[in-house]
């Protein structure tokens, strides 16, 4: 083997930022990039990716590799050429890169499992045992079936690997399973047949944005576009925001193309699951994938297509370690793949309006709703010198009654969760904050806790106000508990669901509560952000917006976009069927800008206006954006290093700070950031590469934990 290439280049699985070089293992010939490599580090082994060969040093001796783990690339290509893309887009190790990609057990270095479908049958008559026993007989039995088996109760498990030893039981693969398309459940309208249509023609790579309002049949556009691929052997890929979206869209997906072939993946599942899905994938046994933002890295050999439901939501970026955005990543796999994808949502997110009119994205339009049901009007109820109970006008309560009695749903949508967001002091006024964020105690009623739902910290209520020792401790503000609490004292006799993450903790509780919701009885749904979206309740005539004004005063600048989507989401769950739907949304500020353009329905218009407030004050999509972030115990050395920071960046970069997050103490630790802006997306990735090295290298820098959020999508 030539010098040159004698000298192995090793990325560790981890936020380690530099490449590590060995030598490679005696006799094993070229191994190719990707695969999994086990090597010494201090005084331990970890787990490593080969890149490929490099120049070997001269004036070291390098460690050899312990073990080769595999014989074969992990991913393919295109997946190992879109994970340097986004560690080189992102700024970050490309180690940990690999390690956000690959399922848990395969970063320990398990090997692939075994995922070919194989049936047990009995062998000849000759081969039975002459006396079974009972286990014996009842596997006989079981297996005396016409077709061969592929599930054995356990009980029976340890017999069966009797017989295969003794050879009374035989094994045999069967092939893969395949997509069964079933007719559609209703004829599509002209714009769903049109949009269809596009995306049948399409070829090679191509971005769309399916626009198409809440009710107008999305879901079954995705499934005519997919349906071809399918049926020919290749493969699909859905990313939904949420875990939460996933049941529903996974038993449409079956009932459409059968339960074979489509799988799901998500981090609900466990370790040995979520690998075994990630190998039948891998190997073509899966055809239909739907999972969330980390489902995007899992190979498909045969993909097709990729679709990523609600775009807009900003779940689809990663806020820890590796800061990359699921939706703008699909969007390069695609590329990388020579694929379409498609992008959906009621209420698209600004940049992809923005790329729709550079002519980057393919607009499709659904205007109206697939059932006919006409979208729901929204009232503005205007809260001020109104008497409030729980929150609630009468305005609002007279019409949950209305709707009740008509044997209709209510949704009513808070976004917080808990009996109250604040404890106070009565005498003095003291806030009852955790000691570890700058941020109060929220009090979760049902479980006598007081919560921080920024670190997870929790206490117990005080035996007085640890300020002035007064015992008027009281709530202020009110959360989706107190509103339950508040809805049932009303509405003694009515079905009260409240959909949150303190109420629902798990997906099978979730899932359970829509089952219930969907008998299409009389009852009211309380919830958060878990109800906006993705949902289709047919018997919700009414939603009401409890408090608007939350959303009208924050400081990062992307807010009045998430409330317009929010609002216009959740409202759309409202008249989906024959029964026609209204939004009922109470404000104390009816003449605010963004109130009044809720208040006529329209997400276009709204939009746009929102897009001229982004060009006068030259915010993103019109410019390029990156924070700068560092925390520690103490103040002083943040300010150090950001300021150091900001001396040496490029003159190209307009930076701002240091300033405090937004949330300015967390779990202990004071944050504070930059904000660097640059014209072009082009421009920041030039200059990135000129000035992270250089804060890399200031002594400030080892003092302090700093990270770059590249295209942040939230002020955190």
């Amino acid at each position: 083997m030539p010098a040159e290439t004698t000298c192995l280049q090793v990325a560790i699985l981890g936020p380690l930022p530099r490449i590590f070089s060995y030598a490679p293992p005696a006799h094993t010939g070229l191994l190719p990039p990707g695969i999994r490599l086990r090597v010494p580090f201090g005084k331990t082994t970890r787990i490593g990716i080969l890149l490929g060969y490099g120049d070997c040093p001269t004036d070291i001796r390098l460690k050899p590799v312990e073990t080769v783990l595999d014989t074969q690339p992990l991913l393919p290509e295109a997946l190992q050429q879109l994970l340097h893309f986004g560690a080189h887009y992102y700024h970050h190790p490309l180690g940990d890169v690999w390690s956000t990609a690959l399922p848990t057990l395969l970063r320990q270095g398990r090997p692939l499992p075994e995922v070919a479908i194989r049936a047990y049958q009995l062998a000849r008559p000759e081969h039975l045992p002459p006396r079974p026993g009972s286990r014996q007989m009842a596997l006989i039995s079981l297996l005396s079936a016409a077709k061969p088996m592929t599930e054995i109760p356990t009980p029976l498990r340890s017999v069966l690997q009797q017989a295969l030893k003794k050879g009374w039981v035989e094994t045999r693969t069967l092939p893969n399973p395949s997509i069964c398309a079933q007719p559609l459940p209703y004829p599509l309208n002209n714009e769903q047949s049109h949009a269809i249509q596009q995306l049948h023609q399409a070829q090679g790579f191509s971005c769309w944005l399916l626009d198409g309002v809440t009710g107008s049949g999305k879901t079954e556009v995705y499934f005519e576009t997919i349906r071809p691929h399918l049926e020919a052997g290749r493969q699909v890929l859905i990313l939904v925001p949420e875990i939460g979206l996933t049941p529903q869209l996974l038993a449409r997906s079956q009932a459409r193309f059968g339960r074979a072939a489509i799988a799901t993946l998500h981090s609900a599942q466990g370790d040995s699951e979520r690998l075994r899905i990630w190998t039948q994938a891998a190997t073509g046994q899966v055809q239909l994938l739907i999972g969330t933002r980390s489902t995007l890295f899992v190979p498909l050999p045969r993909l097709a297509c990729i679709i990523i439901d609600e775009e807009h939501d900003p779940s689809f970026k990663q806020h820890q370690g590796w800061h990359y955005s699921a939706r703008d990543m699909a969007i390069q796999r695609a590329r990388l793949e020579n694929i379409p994808v498609i992008l959906g949502s009621a209420t698209p997110s600004l940049e992809s309006l923005y790329n729709v009119q550079q002519g980057r994205y393919q607009l499709l339009q659904l205007r109206e709703r697939a059932t006919k049901a006409s979208l729901p009007g929204i009232t503005v109820i205007p809260l001020r010198r109104q008497y409030l109970q729980g929150g609630l006008s009468n305005t609002l309560l007279t019409a949950c009654r209305d709707t009740l009695a008509a044997d209709n749903q209510v949704l009513l949508f808070l976004n917080r969760r808990g009996y109250a967001p604040a404890v106070l002091c009565h005498d003095c006024g003291h806030l009852l904050q955790c000691p570890r964020c700058s941020a109060a105690f929220t009090w979760h009623r049902q479980q006598e806790r007081l919560r921080c739902h920024h670190c997870g910290n929790e206490t117990r209520w005080p035996a007085d106000c640890p300020e002035c020792h007064s015992t008027a401790l009281i709530t202020a503000g009110q959360g989706t508990e107190q509103l339950e609490e508040v809805l049932r004292q009303h509405f003694p006799h009515i079905p009260v669901w409240r959909i949150d993450r303190d109420a629902l903790p798990g997906r099978e509780a979730f899932a359970n509560v829509l089952e219930q919701i969907h008998l299409n009885q009389a009852a009211i749904l309380v919830g958060t952000q878990m109800l906006t979206k993705g949902h289709h309740f047919p018997a919700v005539t009414l939603v009401g917006i409890v408090n608007t004004d939350q959303g009208l005063f924050s400081a990062d600048f992307r807010a009045p976009e998430r409330l317009l989507q929010t609002v216009l989401q959740v409202g759309g769950r409202a008249g989906r069927e024959e029964r026609p739907g209204k939004v009922l949304l109470q404000t104390h500020l009816p003449q605010h800008p963004l109130i009044q353009k809720l208040a006529t329905g329209d997400y276009q218009e709204a939009a746009q206006w929102l897009l001229q407030e982004r060009i006068q004050a030259g915010l993103p999509p019109y410019t390029a954006l990156t924070l700068l972030s560092a925390e520690a115990h103490q103040r002083a050395p943040i300010q150090r290093f950001l300021q150091a920071a900001r001396h040496c960046a490029p003159a190209s970069l307009q930076v701002s700070g240091p300033q405090p997050a937004l949330l300015e103490r967390r779990a202990g630790f004071e944050r504070a950031e930059l904000w660097i802006e640059a014209p072009t997306r082009q421009e920041m990735q030039k200059a990135l590469r000129i000035w992270l090295p250089r804060c890399q290298q200031l002594p400030e820098a080892r003092k302090v934990r700093w990270s770059v959020d590249v295209d942040p999508q939230s002020l955190r």
